[in-house]
């Protein structure tokens, strides 16, 4: 038996050093590259659109195993203060001036800001760092392998989650959680707990942030490719007229920041198992796919696109939680924080909380209400430098479902979405009885040293209706009816899903339904957003399908 455990532990730390040998430490100099630099045309085993969230996850999975492409449209996060620093969040949403910017923001039909990820790491790069798992609930509805589930999360954990050092506010959001009966108390854990808890965070004790990019140094550099400011035009398909075929995905084709065309080509020949895999997150994979032919027929002939393949849901089922929340000026100082403490109620609605950042960070109109919630006015704001904080509630789901439609043929410009909050009266009313739970906390005993206190609920529900949150109208009425409160207020969470959903354009598998050689595999294919947060799973998603994938590809 000691021989027998000696030789695992020699074999072990035989394994242990080949795979140290595979790592490369950001920023991946070896592997990572601009598109300039890419040939005209090249074959890889794995094609992968998109270096976001998933796809980081994916192509660091499969390259253990096969020649991987990644293509990713923005540049790398490291080096870049805003996004790599929690004191500079705000700093990093407002930032959207320039073409190659992390952050690319769009507005909704329904008038409310949004933003994307445009970086290497995709929206984990942006995010508000929060991390925690979905729910067993939500992993036996999507079929998922529950050992192989948690295994995935904990290779993304090691790299990337943090337990935050928990500070005066969030702390007393914390308690303010407890004493408005959102119970029990579940301490720090990643798993999703009914009660209140502390989650991870992707943001270390230091501040700095840690992003999908990350599980890059998992990656074999010998066996993947990264081109950096890489725009993905079209997904290429053979097609055949004979009816028993489907179209075949074969190649894509990009152009590099000067406008350069690329094509990169699935090696034929070896295996039928060579793929191309969408990553390009809940707005660029159902954009992609239409561009490349597969979606709402009418809607692609009016564009000029060919159809390949005649797919009315492409698009449907764009759904964004809504958020609304409560400012507090706050009479003692606080020091940045983001979502760190999480009260999940057992009625579809979780309270978080931020402290200190700027107005700029929700809204590019914002910077308005800086100025508005310092000027002089009547007590308790009178001569004070507002500290801001502000308590937030989301709802999960949500119900409401809307759409994403071409606004041209240009992948860089972003697609017209309509989210249609609160257009299922259902997330309405969770919203109130959420914004009642956020009445209790704001009036419990460990948020009141932090409120003036002359600080009403009433007077705060005026001052957050006096901030231009979106582009919606505010009614008289909103100031005192919650529900009137919940529309014209809501702002996003950044968990938006859906365009590309299992069972309606991929399958369970996350092939896309009625052509070969294609998989779609990001948050695009949820019906819904999975826990508190989503980019855990997200991430758990791409390494849970890389080695799926690999599984498929050598059975032995």
């Amino acid at each position: 038996m000691a021989v027998s455990r000696r030789w695992f532990a020699l074999v072990a730390v035989f394994l242990i050093g080949i795979l140290a040998s595979y790592a490369e430490k950001a920023p991946y100099t070896s592997f990572a590259r601009n598109a300039t630099s890419a040939p005209a045309a090249e074959y890889y085993d794995y094609i992968i659109v998109g270096g976001g969230t998933a796809g980081c996850a994916l192509a660091a999975t499969l390259s253990a195993s096969a020649k991987v492409l990644l293509l990713e449209r923005g540049g790398v996060p490291y080096g870049n203060p805003n996004v790599t620093r929690i004191n500079n969040f705000g700093k990093l949403l407002a930032d959207t001036s320039s073409p190659s910017s992390p952050t690319q923001q769009f507005v909704s039909t329904d008038g409310v800001f949004n933003h994307r990820g445009r970086v290497l790491g995709g929206s984990s790069a942006i995010n508000a760092g929060f991390y925690s798992r979905a729910s067993r609930r939500d992993v036996a509805e999507a079929g998922w392998e529950p050992r192989l589930v948690n295994a995935s999360y904990e290779w993304v954990e090691a790299k990337v989650a943090f337990r935050p050092r928990v500070r005066r506010w969030q702390a007393a959001v914390r308690d303010g959680l407890l004493a408005a009966g959102v119970a029990p108390y579940r301490g720090f854990t990643y798993e999703h707990l009914q009660g209140t808890k502390i989650g991870g965070s992707t943001f270390d004790q230091n501040g700095y942030r840690h992003t999908a990019a990350d599980l890059l140094e998992y990656a074999d550099p010998t066996k993947i490719t990264v081109y950096l400011y890489a725009t993905v035009h079209q997904i290429l398909f053979r097609t055949t007229p004979i009816p028993v075929k489907k179209p075949k995905a074969y190649g894509v084709l990009f152009r590099d920041s000067k406008g350069i065309r690329h094509v990169a080509y699935l090696k034929s020949g070896t295996t039928s198992t060579n793929e191309i895999i969408i990553c390009a997150g809940v707005l660029g994979s159902p954009q992609l796919l239409m561009l490349s032919g597969i979606g709402p027929g009418h809607q692609l002939r009016d564009k000029g696109i060919t159809v390949i393949l005649d797919q009315p849901m492409v698009g449907q089922g764009m759904s964004d939680n809504p958020m609304n929340g409560i400012l507090i000026p706050s009479r003692r100082p606080v020091g940045v924080s983001l979502i760190e403490v999480v009260g999940i109620t057992n009625f579809g609605s979780y309270i978080e909380a931020a402290s200190r950042i700027s107005f700029q960070t929700m809204t590019p109109s914002m910077a308005q209400a800086q100025h508005l919630a310092n000027q002089e006015g009547s007590d308790p704001y009178r001569n004070r430098t507002i500290r801001n904080v502000i308590i937030l509630e989301k709802v999960t789901g949500p119900f409401s479902k809307g759409y994403l439609e071409l606004q041209s043929n240009d992948p860089n410009d972003n697609p017209r979405v309509t989210f249609n909050y609160f257009k299922d009266p259902r997330d309405l009313q969770r919203c109130v009885k959420g914004m009642k739970i956020v009445k209790r906390v704001i009036e419990s005993r460990p948020i009141s040293s932090f409120r003036y206190p002359s600080s009403t609920f009433q007077s705060l529900v005026n001052l957050t209706l006096s901030i231009p949150t979106n582009q919606r109208r505010r009614h008289v009425s909103a100031s005192h009816s919650m529900k009137q409160f919940c529309v014209d207020t809501v702002m996003t969470i950044w968990h938006y899903h859906g365009g590309c959903q299992v069972d309606r354009v991929v399958d369970r598998d996350y092939r896309v339904i009625g052509v070969d050689g294609l998989r779609v595999i990001d948050g695009s294919t949820f019906k819904y957003s999975p826990g508190t947060n989503p980019q855990a799973t997200v991430m758990m998603l791409g390494r849970y399908m890389g080695q799926r994938i690999l599984r498929e590809r050598s059975p032995q």
